[in-house]
């Protein structure tokens, strides 16, 4: 069923019911924390906004669809890849600098009472450069490696070695960082108490820890694709093309 988007709405009860549309917000520089309790409408006419362009945006949000069912396996490695990118890649990249700047935020306001954030901003701020890096090796070295195998396979032509020898060599690198990434966002869900914001926590905390879980949820997801189906799956190709 499609979710629909009602301007009369308040933005408070937006973010309260879905979290995710704190990022649209974000993007607009509409405040969803102390002025939430204005409509969409409201706060797009004050701001001078295309309220047609939020609407979509957020109606967008709101009807992505679950990736629960979709059968990846089935998937060539060329689109696999492509989808990686697109999905996963992208969300990491959009993501960090408003995770980020919600983290600083808390940090300034809360980080007195709340000294687990500065440690939880420290975290995070690693783990985006760590991955900012991971994330450009892969699209640069490796995964152009795998398409030019899947070409080969398919015109039935030789593929030159590759300078790093084996496909093997860089999968068991970033098999690596993966497993760092993991216990990092381990050790945030730790200091977060599993993503569950304080008592006292205002829109902004409780968003902040919202999309924290949310993104280490996509990295799970994101990890599981090419550990368990990528990477396995270039190793095997790899061999078929010797």
């Amino acid at each position: 069923m499609e979710l629909t988007t009602n301007n009369e709405k308040q933005i408070g009860a937006y973010v309260a019911e879905d979290f995710r549309t704190a990022a649209v917000f974000s993007k607009f520089k509409i405040d969803f924390c102390c002025n939430g309790n204005r409509t969409v409408s409201e706060a797009c006419k004050a701001k001078g906004l295309d309220e047609t362009r939020v609407t979509e945006e957020l109606h967008s949000i709101l009807n992505t669809v679950s990736e629960e069912t979709i059968d990846y396996q089935s998937w060539p490695l060329d689109l696999l890849i492509d989808y990686i990118e697109k999905k996963h890649h992208r969300y990491v990249e959009e993501t960090i600098p408003v995770l980020r700047q919600f983290l600083d935020k808390l940090c300034k306001v809360h980080g007195t009472r709340h000294p687990e954030l500065i440690k939880i901003r420290e975290l995070f701020t690693t783990s985006a450069g760590e991955l900012v890096s991971h994330m450009k090796k892969e699209e640069l070295i490796l995964f152009p490696f795998v398409k030019r195998m899947v070409e080969a396979k398919l015109r039935h032509t030789v593929i030159e070695s590759p300078q790093f020898g084996t496909v093997e060599n860089p999968i068991a690198m970033m098999m690596h960082e993966h497993d760092n990434e993991g216990q990092r966002f381990r050790l945030i869900a730790e200091l977060t108490n599993d993503y569950t914001p304080p008592a006292d926590a205002c829109n902004t905390f409780r968003v902040t820890y919202a999309m924290l879980d949310e993104f280490e949820k996509d990295l799970h997801l994101h990890i599981h694709l090419e550990n368990n189906i990528l990477f396995p799956n270039a190793i095997k190709l790899e061999n078929a093309l010797k």
